[in-house]
């Protein structure tokens, strides 16, 4: 007698007969799907008109990245759209990373943005 026949017992083996087959079509409905919580968003900013928009989703708790590509990194709006961005991820507890010079990536609260680099 094996181990496992001690602890389960040899007793009845069951066929497959001996099942029942559902219908799992009645329990689909039940079976909620989860709810898709937060998005990731891809903004192509060309000006300050689409800050706000931006802005608008990191409160909201979703992940946007930013093309920045409009705006020169030595010019007086970029450094302004940047500080705009760097006060948004605080208030919300969130992260900011500057990706190159043409792209951003602006996290919510709960979520940050590994700086090591993933290289094989």
């Amino acid at each position: 007698m094996s181990i496992v026949e001690k602890i389960l017992g040899q007793g009845n083996r069951r066929t497959a007969d001996e099942y029942e087959e559902l219908d799992l079509e009645k329990y689909e409905d039940e079976v909620a799907s989860p709810e898709v919580r937060r998005h990731v968003h891809i903004a192509e900013l060309r000006g300050q008109e689409g800050v706000m928009d931006v802005k608008d989703l990191v409160y909201d708790g979703d992940i946007v990245l930013a093309d920045i590509s409009h705006f020169a990194s030595n010019d007086k709006r970029f450094e302004s759209l940047m500080e705009e961005f760097r006060k948004v991820a605080d208030e919300v507890g969130g992260d900011i990373v500057q990706k190159g010079d043409d792209q951003v990536i602006i996290t919510p609260g709960s979520i940050a943005v590994s700086r090591e680099k993933i290289t094989r």
